[in-house]
């Protein structure tokens, strides 16, 4: 399982980026400051640090300049939007800037990026009696291979990654297909038909009236 260090001084942030990756299927440690993350470094391994600039006792780029000889990726997570501050951050060495408030569907994009960078990306999702093999691009339900299209494989990897989140139609479409949606919606929803079917979702992969699609773990 690939393990995320948040560290984060304001507490309700960093829980709301802890459940939420934690929902994707990520192992998270938070750090409130940056000499206690600088200690869970030492004493951990992580595949990944995601870094606010202002912290306690050491700041997002002094703790960067300690972790980059260990070879962990870090994305920096902070309100300081000027471009000199992007262009800073970048440049001392971070993999990605993000900019509070930020979605968290698009974190979880740009994490998936740079764990990809670095080879570190998960290679088995599980979801309910679903596991799926990233490498070898398989479903198997309760033990048996569930026959999905190239298409229908990748629109479940990206319901399973983005769980219990409500997904407009025209994020999924042009995530999936990586094309600009032209407003058609019924080649998503044969597709979503058909892996409901295949992989007994029904209840799971919700449609929500003029919001789109959520695959809803509780249920």
């Amino acid at each position: 399982m690939i393990k995320i260090l948040i560290v984060e001084d304001e507490h309700p942030i960093s829980d709301l980026i802890r459940m939420n990756l934690e929902d994707a299927g990520y192992h998270c440690t938070c750090a409130f400051d940056g000499l206690e993350a600088a200690d869970m470094i030492e004493e951990q391994t992580f595949d990944l640090v995601l870094l606010d600039i202002m912290l306690p006792h050491i700041n997002g780029y002094e703790l960067l300049d300690y972790i980059k000889p260990l070879q962990i990726p870090a994305i920096f997570l902070t309100a300081k939007s000027d471009l000199k501050d992007r262009v800073g951050g970048l440049i001392s060495g971070a993999e990605d800037y993000i900019i509070k408030p930020f979605e968290i569907t698009e974190l979880l994009a740009r994490i998936q990026v740079v764990l990809r960078r670095f080879h570190k990306s998960e290679k088995v999702l599980a979801f309910h009696d679903l596991i799926i093999d990233l490498d070898k691009r398989t479903v198997h339900k309760n033990g048996a291979l569930a026959d999905l299209t190239p298409k229908e494989f990748d629109l479940l990897v990206y319901f399973v990654r983005n769980k219990d989140i409500v997904l407009d139609r025209s994020k999924i479409y042009e995530s999936v297909w990586e094309t600009e949606y032209d407003g058609n919606t019924r080649t998503l929803e044969l597709h979503i038909q058909r892996l409901r079917k295949k992989t007994g979702l029904e209840k799971h992969l919700k449609t929500l009236y003029k919001s789109g699609y959520c695959l809803d773990s509780k249920e």
